[in-house]
């Protein structure tokens, strides 16, 4: 990969250090999502954490599948297994948990962005083993359905914080700073897979790996769920409100609790969180589109 520093410019004091969570091989839209992180020059990637999704060696799919991205971009950044399962299920700290907790608290500069397109098991473990991190991080979570319909029934159960309920509400109830980003709107990321032919798979192997990935699942029973030719990049927003927090409307509000059905419930002691209430899809998209194209075109 052309390195990102050669053809986008910007000030240093601009750049923030970021550590990606991710349970890459689930579905098919957190490569696209890894990469666009990978090729975005205000991101400082310091490592990346493999997430669970509640099925057996998931953790171990999800490590394999980031070093295939990482392979197909020809770009070198620490991978770390993260916990086997929930956190009931694995009450090791995980060396992904350790790899939170080290970066967060060594000698580094300003606060440290967690970007988190899963279940929220390893930054879970990381408070639980060292609760003053909370200091010293910004965690940005794809999760939860956030606060517009607390008390009401749920439209599906939501998958992240579905995966680990007890971790999400840790995280959520730890007084640490939050942006979350709720399924209302991680669901609006909208592109075609007619879109993806023409804009992604023309472009390196990374390009080919993402355009396959997406058709091969699409394919599968297990996107049985999906509209047919169209896909949402729900996990893009975490990489976007990083490179822009102002890529999007958001609202300072109490945390939600979130319910064993994903419902989420008020607490009268919930701290104060960032919670996004939109976000800019056309410039999500078209950030990803032309940095791939900068990057992996003749």
């Amino acid at each position: 990969m052309k390195n990102p520093n050669d053809l986008i410019k910007i000030p240093d004091e601009k750049k923030i250090r970021v550590i990606i969570d991710t349970d890459a091989a689930c579905e098919a839209d957190d490569p696209f999502a890894i990469a666009q992180a990978l090729m975005s020059p205000k991101l400082i990637v310091k490592g990346i954490l493999a997430e669970h999704f509640r099925e057996p060696d998931s953790t171990q799919r999800s490590y394999d599948e980031i070093r295939t991205v990482l392979d197909a971009m020809e770009i070198d950044v620490p991978v770390f297994m993260g916990q086997n399962g929930p956190l009931e299920a694995d009450s090791s700290v995980s060396p992904a948990a350790q790899f939170i907790i080290d970066e967060a608290t060594g000698a580094g500069t300003g606060p440290l962005y967690i970007l988190c397109q899963g279940a929220i098991t390893n930054v879970a473990m990381a408070l639980r083993t060292c609760p003053q991190l909370k200091e010293k991080i910004i965690i940005v979570w794809i999760g939860t359905h956030g606060i517009q319909n607390i008390g009401k029934p749920v439209p599906f159960r939501e998958f992240n914080a579905g995966n680990d309920v007890t971790a999400a509400n840790e995280v959520l109830q730890s007084g640490a700073k939050i942006w979350l980003i709720p399924s209302d709107v991680y669901t609006t990321i909208n592109v075609s897979l007619a879109e993806l032919k023409m804009k992604v798979e023309p472009y390196g192997k990374i390009g080919h790996h993402l355009y396959h990935n997406m058709i091969d699942y699409n394919l599968s029973d297990r996107a049985s769920w999906t509209q047919g030719e169209s896909w949402s990049l729900g996990d893009s927003p975490a990489i976007a409100v990083a490179i822009n927090p102002g890529c999007g409307k958001f609202v300072e509000a109490p945390a939600p609790f979130v319910n064993e059905e994903t419902g989420s419930e008020s607490r009268a002691d919930s701290p104060v969180i960032r919670v996004y209430t939109s976000v800019d899809s056309r410039f999500i998209l078209e950030d990803f589109f032309a940095k791939l194209k900068l990057f992996f075109g003749e």
